[in-house]
Parts: structure tokens; sequence; C-alpha cells
């Protein structure tokens, strides 16, 4: 069984790191990826795909990215329950497993991050 996938996209907003009760950090961010497709209007529609990176990969993602940067993000769909004042309520989220920076800087440098 497989359980990967490779995502190439901008970040939209600033990464957001929090830590948890346990004293690990985790960030979020968010990644636009435009469809290969237009839709039958003409248009190419574009989905916004949240991503969890723990620890290092969070930290440095933060220190290196900004809005409309292009990183490339292999992971896993993780399945998560949340229990809400409606019942419980059922998520699937992309965990970063690496991280590439894909936008060019002035060292033109090429960072990867790998567990």
């Amino acid at each position: 069984m497989l359980n990967s996938l490779i995502l190439v996209g901008r970040l939209t907003k600033e990464i957001d790191i929090k830590e948890t009760e346990t004293g690990k950090k985790v960030g979020t961010l968010s990644l636009a990826i435009p469809r290969s497709f237009k839709n039958m209007d003409g248009i190419y529609e574009t989905d916004f795909i949240n991503c969890t990176l723990w620890e290092e990969k969070a930290k440095i993602t933060k220190e290196y990215c900004k809005v409309g940067d292009i990183v490339g993000i292999r992971g896993r769909l993780q399945s998560k329950i949340i229990d809400t004042k409606d019942g419980k309520r059922y998520f699937l989220e992309v965990v970063a497993e690496k991280i590439t920076f894909l936008s060019s800087k002035p060292k033109n440098d090429v960072k990867t991050i790998d567990n």
C-alpha cells in the first residue's frame, strides 16, 4: 500500500507555527496550485491545499520562505477526527515529509529539507 503525494505551488500566507502541549513545533502553510485544465468557462481554477510541517521543517520554511514563493512538498495524507459541538468532523491533511524551496533567491539557492 502507498500513501504518497507531490505538490508544487505558491505560498498563500505566512507560515503559522504553534507549539503542542508536549512542546513540539508544528507549522501550517497553504499552497495555491492551479489546475492544468480550463473549466467550462475557459478559466484555470486554483486549488488551495493546507499542509502541516513539524519541528525543523516548519522553522526553516518560515525562515526562508515568504508569501508567493514556490515550494515543492512530498508528503502523505493523514486522516484526523475532531470533536466539535455538532459532533465528530473528519478531515484529511497533508503532512510534509520533504520540502524543497523552488523560488529564485539572490544566491540561486535551492534548499531541501528531508527527514
